[in-house]
C-alpha cells in the first residue's frame, strides 16, 4: 500500500504542480478548458491515464471547468500515486490548451 504524505511531504510535492491545493485528505485543482468540447477530450484523457495507473480521480464537469480531486482511498488520504496523477493531468491540460 502506498504511504500517507505527511504535511510536509505535501507541502513540497505542491509546489512542484500547477494550481493543486489542499491538505492530506485530498488535493484539488480546477482546469478551465478554452470550451466544453476540450473539456471533456481532457477527461478522456485523464480516463485512460487513470485506468493505465489504476487510480481515478474525482471529476466535477460544470460547462468547461473541471474540479478534479485526487485521494488514495485504501490508504486514507494522499499518496505519491496522487501526485503522480496530478502530474500528469497538468501535462494533459497543457496539451489542450487549458
Amino acid at each position: 500500500m502506498p504511504e500517507l504524505f505527511d504535511a510536509h511531504a505535501l507541502t513540497t510535492a505542491l509546489a512542484d504542480l500547477d494550481g493543486w491545493k489542499g491538505d492530506t485528505d485530498l488535493i484539488q485543482r480546477t482546469v478551465s478548458a478554452p470550451d466544453f468540447p476540450t473539456a471533456i477530450r481532457i477527461v478522456d484523457a485523464i480516463a485512460v491515464v487513470a485506468e493505465e495507473m489504476n487510480h481515478h480521480p474525482d471529476i466535477d464537469i460544470r460547462w468547461r471547468n473541471l474540479l478534479i480531486g485526487l485521494t488514495t482511498h485504501d490508504a486514507g488520504g494522499v499518496t505519491d500515486l496522487d501526485v503522480t496523477l496530478a502530474r500528469r493531468i497538468d501535462a494533459i491540460a497543457k496539451e489542450h490548451g487549458a
